[in-house]
């Protein structure tokens, strides 16, 4: 009986063995199967003309180059037919780890990291590397697009090809660390130390930001606090203080399917640095009609307070503040991976800022940008 016993373990010891020699690889071929690496990215131009505004460079008699009228906002402002930027952008998606490298080259990219010519050939729009650390946790570390605001840097995730004030004077870009929380029940949450905004290359000032976000089911409430400067500098001798006050935004970004065909797309900012700083808030209604037509309206209103309406492009009054009431009309015709985007836009401001044919300013411009935007 105590052979029969000692005989079925053995057997049971060698077919476990087998068993496990041989599932051994195929577990470790499903892991490696899992790992996913992927290269896409986007190309695009644009043309764009003013109805009533100057569509060529002069130049003052001191030489410099005035530039041509366009709205007070990021990208698509160039006279004619113009660039846009070569987005590449290479991720490896692992079980637990990966990274994402996203580089940009053109017009549009320099103007999007702008703030990081510092230690790098100023093509890195993202390169960050995060890490799974349980199903509801995920860790990003490196440089990263911003969290805050409705618009993105890539033409191919907005559906405007040009761009709204409130975008343009936020964030681009942090880099730093943020911890991302799946709450459950569609709550989420992230927590972010970060280098003053849009230093993605170094920290030049010793101070941190941070940052936060809460989230429920697709409507986000972002927050943004910290010095983005230093409180001193070096004179040739000595440190001297200086008086940097820290920078506070909020922002709601969100958005409605108001039906199968219709959407509504919500951003709402504010932010402010001692009294120094902007507001807006934006709409963003959205009709598909077939699979390839999409028609939108952009509706967006910003205010500046304390003079950084001269920053923002729209001027300002005796008390430093300016207001800018902007209105874009947008189609998205897809022909496969190519997007046409026809746009017109109307900006009014409070303020004489836009340059006509007669070299004179008024306070409102109209214009029209054809673009195509080619995604891969």
């Amino acid at each position: 009986m105590k052979t029969v016993v000692t005989t079925k373990f053995v057997k049971n010891i060698v077919l476990f063995t087998f068993l496990a020699l041989f599932t051994s690889p195929l577990l470790a071929q499903e892991e490696e199967e899992k790992k996913k690496f992927t290269f896409s990215g986007t190309v695009d131009a644009y043309y764009r003309a003013n109805f009533n505004g100057l569509n060529k460079t002069v130049e003052n008699t001191a030489g410099d180059d005035f530039a041509p009228a366009a709205p007070g906002t990021s990208f698509a402002n160039d006279p004619g037919f113009a660039l846009g930027m070569a987005n590449l952008i290479a991720s490896y998606e692992g079980t637990k780890v990966g990274f994402v490298a996203d580089l940009v080259f053109g017009p549009r990219g320099e103007d999007a990291v702008f703030g990081s010519p510092i230690g790098s050939a100023n093509i890195v729009n993202q390169l960050y590397v995060y890490w799974n650390v349980s199903e509801s946790t995920t860790l990003t570390f490196g440089n990263f697009n911003t969290f805050l605001g409705y618009e993105v840097i890539s033409p191919a995730a907005n559906f405007n090809y040009s761009t709204s004030y409130m975008f343009s004077y936020g964030p681009f870009s942090h880099a730093g660390l943020k911890a991302d929380f799946d709450l459950g029940n569609d709550w989420s949450a992230m927590l972010a130390v970060l280098n003053p905004t849009d230093f993605t290359d170094i920290n030049p000032f010793g101070e941190l930001s941070f940052g936060a976000q809460l989230g429920f089911s697709g409507q986000y409430l972002n927050f943004l606090y910290g010095k983005q400067g230093s409180n001193e500098f070096f004179n040739g001798t000595e440190l001297v203080d200086t008086d940097v006050e820290s920078l506070f935004q909020i922002d709601y970004t969100g958005g409605f399917d108001l039906s199968d065909k219709f959407y509504l797309g919500i951003n709402a900012t504010y932010q402010d640095t001692d009294g120094v700083g902007f507001y807006g808030a934006a709409l963003y209604p959205q009709l598909t009609t077939s699979d390839n037509f999409a028609i939108g309206l952009r509706g967006e209103y910003f205010a500046t307070m304390e003079g950084f309406g001269n920053a923002a492009g729209i001027g300002a009054d005796a008390d430093g503040d300016a207001n800018v009431f902007a209105v874009t009309l947008t189609g998205n015709a897809k022909i496969g991976d190519l997007t046409i985007i026809p746009e017109l836009r109307l900006d009014s401001a409070s303020e004489e800022v836009f340059l006509n044919g007669d070299l004179e300013f008024n306070e409102s411009l109209a214009s029209f940008v054809l673009a195509a935007v080619y995604s891969f």
